[in-house]
């Protein structure tokens, strides 16, 4: 069952019963009560208008037929009034595919490494975000390899996703019928690579066009794939090759597989109902090697039975794209590298079926993607040329022929407007607008609409694609005249004074990470932060602002381990104007009393270094009294030692070990899944999530209450290991609910009785409330801030999605 908030109704949805005449829904404010009944139907959803903003629902179905009624549904809660939006900024992130639907003008679909995927909405013109109801558990899947449309359908849509490829079968094939509303999935018996090199190869997925119930899959590791039940079940094509990479194999290729790149029909036809003979299947480098095959190129003219080697032009090279004119002659990009922004060389052939003709070639860059529309002697190409870097007269960045491929000429580099060079690895002519042409980059989609033009203008396509990876978030105390500092990787830290704008308060407008900032909360106009200044040598780098942001310098030195440790641990806390504690990774954090001019280190033990888990301290500075700070150590991974906290008295000098601390027993966790956050309010409140539940101290640190109401899932996991689902992970506190008796609102993320979600508590943790609802999970919320100024208003952000922020 699902309860989705929208406008001034709740709409709950379920799946249909068997055998079921009726369904009846019942409604509670109170978890675990099954409530009033609220109407019933015949359909699978009921719209519920009587609700009311800023209450927690609670509902339940039943079916029912004439033998009587059912037991009731697990419960779906949700907040009525809760609204999510996210903070502009605009891209951010790397788009690494697009894909048009064929017939249905404005049918547009984008996915993204890590951030997802997201629909284009012509009537708002801006992209729409479809993959925002998967939860913590699938972040992993917010990694999108490849998507498929049905030609015949254009509901209908499929993506194949996963982060990571290895020798384990991690992937899942994602199947919605309205568009990306709404998703099944089931997993796959192989893994992908949504974030791996040569991300933006494909389409890997194909729906066939004539039989649209066959579809093929690509993979990275384990060869070629094909689905007669519109991708239910899968079977490798064992006519191709029955190889299965060893993990050993993978790591000889750099523990980036390639595979089988990329499909293309070979039809000019749809819907006759028996499915396409002749097949052709792209194949990497790697693959050709590890299977034995001799060739980058085979085709199948029995549907994919049996397969023959076709002779390339060149050899050794990958086919990022393989398209189709309406004539049924094939445009093939070769490149040497995988990408992304491939440095080449690169040949761009046609292919009739026998014959190659060679269009273009660059040895000093690769081509990624290419596109085509029309056919014969004008067919309109548009060729994306990678790895080029800036944006000058006689450079390339998409070249443009109208004679197929007989002449070019450039169409971006030296226009108007807003060009992006680099990771050109993906091009298309929008199918019902020749003149329209899109391309990804990494920090998003440009475009120009009139491609025709002696001079094309360009413009970023980025409205409402929102891929910001966030490493830390932090809000001032009320009255301050910015909302929140947004530290993010690639793009920097940066400082929010409006939401719906994106901000120019940072300092850096390079290439660059934001690991951490903090306010002096007795003086908000003093910032500081750390982070890492990318594609150079200068490595880890700190910064303030005297002005609240306006304005920023680089501190005059660094603390000790501050340049080479550079990890998202790294972290920073302020206690006034000019005074921090300074927590590189996976070193001993340091304090200056002087803006940076010196740094000291405390006392606080070294941490031993966990391979492949950046470790740190964890550092809050009390809000009420500057002189106490809170060093919490969370074993570093989920073999490490037990959590504990440190405290200090005298501003970070010198911290003592909480033996309060060592008596909770807190579960040894990561860095990135654990939390601690202090109350502004109240001297020496403390609140700590370590990755499985929550504790609670208000004596400074000295002892420490462990609520029962957040566990982890563990499923069929070793609970010596790590869970399923985290119990709790992040916390933040807030401005409290008038007339509450605690004074601030805490707002937690984890799970409680099994389901994930954040949770709100105006009580200090004696009662909760669902604050999220299943629509908006974000593929995870890894960071969460409370606004000072305004209750019920938290800014999160996870899946790089960007930031959110809730009303």
């Amino acid at each position: 069952m699902k309860a989705t908030d929208a406008g001034a109704q709740v709409t709950v949805s379920w799946a249909a019963v068997s055998g079921a005449t009726a369904y009846r829904v019942y409604r509670s404010t109170t978890q675990g009560q099954r409530g009033t009944l609220i109407g019933s139907t015949s359909s699978t959803s009921l719209a519920d208008s009587t609700v009311v903003s800023g209450t927690t629902y609670y509902f339940v179905v039943t079916a029912s037929n004439a033998t009587g009624e059912g037991a009731a549904s697990a419960a779906a809660s949700v907040t009525h009034g809760t609204a999510w939006t996210n903070a502009k900024f605009g891209g951010g992130g790397y788009v690494t595919g697009l894909v048009f639907h064929p017939t249905s003008a404005n049918v547009l679909y984008a996915r993204t490494d890590v951030g997802g995927a997201y629909r284009w909405n012509q009537a708002t013109m801006a992209w729409v975000p479809i993959t925002d109801g998967f939860s913590g558990a699938e972040g992993f899947h917010h990694g999108v390899e490849s998507m498929a449309l049905d030609p015949n359908n254009d509901q209908l849509v499929y993506m194949v996703t996963g982060m990571y490829n290895s020798a384990d079968a991690t992937a899942r094939l994602y199947r919605s019928s309205d568009r990306g509303d709404h998703w099944a999935h089931v997993d796959l018996p192989f893994s992908a690579g949504g974030n791996n090199t040569g991300r933006a190869i494909g389409e890997r997925l194909t729906v066939d066009p004539n039989k649209p119930s066959t579809l093929f899959f690509g993979s990275r590791t384990a060869g070629l794939w094909k689905s007669t039940d519109s991708g239910t079940t899968w079977a490798q094509v064992t006519g191709l090759s029955t190889t299965k990479m060893t993990a050993d194999q993978i790591s000889t290729a750099g523990g980036h597989a390639m595979g089988v790149e990329g499909i293309a029909y070979d039809t000019g036809t749809k819907g006759t109902g028996t499915a396409t003979q002749a097949v052709y299947a792209a194949i990497a480098p790697d693959y050709v090697s590890v299977a034995g095959l001799s060739s980058n190129l085979y085709k199948s003219t029995n549907g994919g039975t049996s397969w023959t080697a076709v002779p390339t032009p060149v050899s050794g090279y990958h086919i990022p794209h393989i398209v189709r004119a309406a004539d049924g002659v094939f445009y093939v990009a070769f490149t040497k590298g995988t990408g992304p922004g491939d440095g080449g060389p690169a040949r761009l052939y046609k292919f009739d079926g026998s014959t190659w003709t060679l269009l273009a070639g660059n040895s000093s860059a690769g081509y990624g993607g290419v596109s085509v529309f029309g056919a014969g002697s004008t067919t309109r190409i548009a060729l994306g040329v990678s790895g080029t870097w800036g944006n000058y007269s006689g450079m390339q960045i998409v070249q443009l022929s109208d004679d197929g491929g007989k002449t070019w000429r450039e169409i971006e580099a030296g226009m108007p407007g807003q060009t992006a060079s680099g990771w050109v690895d993906d091009v298309e002519i929008d199918p019902s607008n020749r003149d329209h042409v899109l391309h990804v980059h990494g920090g998003g989609i440009v475009e120009t609409r009139n491609a025709s033009s002696a001079t094309p203008s360009w413009a970023a396509a980025v409205d409402g694609l929102e891929e910001t990876c966030a490493l830390a978030l932090a809000t001032p105390p009320a009255g301050a005249p910015y909302l929140v500092t947004y530290s993010s990787g690639d793009v920097g830290t940066w400082v929010y004074t409006d939401l719906t704008k994106k901000p120019t308060q940072g300092p850096y407008n390079t290439w660059s990470n934001g690991n951490s900032s903090d306010v002096a909360w007795s003086d908000p106009l003093y910032i500081a932060g750390v982070g890492v200044l990318n594609g150079s040598s200068s490595g880890g780098t700190g910064f303030w602002s005297g002005d609240g942001g306006k304005t920023w310098a680089t501190f005059a030195s660094f603390a000790a381990g501050g340049v080479a440790n550079t990890s998202e641990a790294s972290n920073i806390a302020v206690t006034a104007r000019n005074k921090a504690v300074w927590a590189p990774a996976d070193s001993v954090p340091s304090y200056t009393t002087d803006n940076g001019a010196s740094w000291t280190a405390t006392n606080l033990p070294a941490l031993t270094v966990i391979g492949g888990f950046p470790r740190s301290y964890r550092l809050a500075a009390d809000r009420r009294n500057p002189n106490k700070v809170y060093a919490y150590d969370s074993g570093g991974a989920w073999w490490g030692t037990p959590g504990k906290v440190y405290v200090s008295t005298d501003g970070g000098r010198n911290f003592t070990l909480s033996p309060g601390s060592v008596s909770a027993n807190l579960r040894a966790n990561p860095f990135g899944t654990t939390s601690m956050a202090v109350n502004p309010n109240a001297e020496g409140d403390l609140w700590l999530a370590d990755g499985n539940a929550v504790y609670h101290s208000v004596d400074s640190g000295a002892n420490w209450t462990k609520l029962s109401t957040f566990a982890s899932v563990w499923g069929s996991r070793d609970p010596g290991q790590w869970p399923e689902v985290q119990g709790a992970s992040v916390l933040a506190l807030g401005k409290a609910r008038a007339g509450a008796a605690y004074s601030a609102a805490v707002y937690v993320v984890g799970a409680m009785n099994g389901a994930w979600g954040v949770y709100r508590s105006d009580d200090a943790g004696a009662s909760w409330q669902r604050f999220n609802d299943d629509a908006h999970q974000f593929g995870g919320i890894n960071l969460m801030a409370a606004d000072q100024n305004l209750y019920g208003r938290v800014y999160t952000a996870g899946g790089c999605r960007g930031l959110f922020y809730s009303n």
